[in-house]
């Protein structure tokens, strides 16, 4: 399931730190980035999106002010070097409040609790995915799939019957996969959460292969696979 967002924030090296953290989220889809209220009026207006990561202190008009403002206000993460506005903020429903400077696990975790908001589709349009190697366009059932291994511009793709090797990379992959079925554990795999056979430390046992666990995947990893 891949999130639209929006960088809101009058710092050029806060927007620089954020623009790489959404770059690295593999379910982030980066829209755009304004540096004020009044560009973010504009670029709501022009696009849809689900989240926005919003600085609370800018000039002539505040983040928390902004964000009132709005008629359809899409999901919010403050972010601020000023902890005083922590309360402010979480009184408007503010799915998160990021203190600057933060890591990408602070990130990753306020990232999840936008996830845990946003409704998932409650039926599949599809039980297959066509995926295209050696020239040819294999129809693959979710259902015999295993893992996907990032492998740089290209994914190794571990079913069944085969292993095919297909042009792309994970996050845009993810992005076409059913949220219900498949998860990504680390930064060079994704998995089907069917197939999982135990976790031990930091590694998932699929069938006749072992996938890390990354350490700012493994809460959502953890999570989803109790459910």
């Amino acid at each position: 399931m891949s999130m639209k967002c929006l960088i809101i924030d009058d710092e050029p090296l806060s927007r620089d730190v954020i623009r790489n953290y959404v770059n690295d989220h593999p379910e982030l889809q980066l829209e755009g980035e304004c540096k004020d209220a009044f560009e973010a009026m504009a670029a709501l207006e022009s696009s849809k999106v689900d989240l926005i990561f919003l600085d609370i202190n800018m000039p002539k008009l505040s983040g928390i002010n902004f964000y009132k403002s709005l008629n359809q206000k899409p999901l919010v993460i403050f972010t601020t070097a000023y902890p005083e506005f922590a309360v402010e903020g979480f009184e408007l429903d503010a799915v998160d409040y990021l203190l600057k400077p933060f890591s990408f696990e602070r990130f990753i975790k306020a990232v999840n609790k936008a996830k845990g908001k946003v409704a998932v589709p409650e039926k599949e349009t599809s039980d297959y995915m066509m995926l295209k190697a050696d020239k040819k366009m294999y129809r693959t059932a979710y259902d015999d799939i295993l893992f996907f291994e990032s492998l740089g511009d290209y994914v190794k793709v571990y079913t069944r019957g085969r292993v095919l090797i297909i042009a792309g990379t994970l996050k845009k992959l993810l992005s076409e996969l059913p949220a219900t079925r498949f998860l990504r554990t680390h930064k060079s795999y994704i998995i089907s959460m069917a197939q999982v056979e135990y976790i031990e430390g930091n590694q998932i046992k699929i069938g006749e292969h072992i996938v890390s666990i990354g350490q700012a995947y493994r809460e959502e990893v953890m999570s989803r696979l109790k459910q």
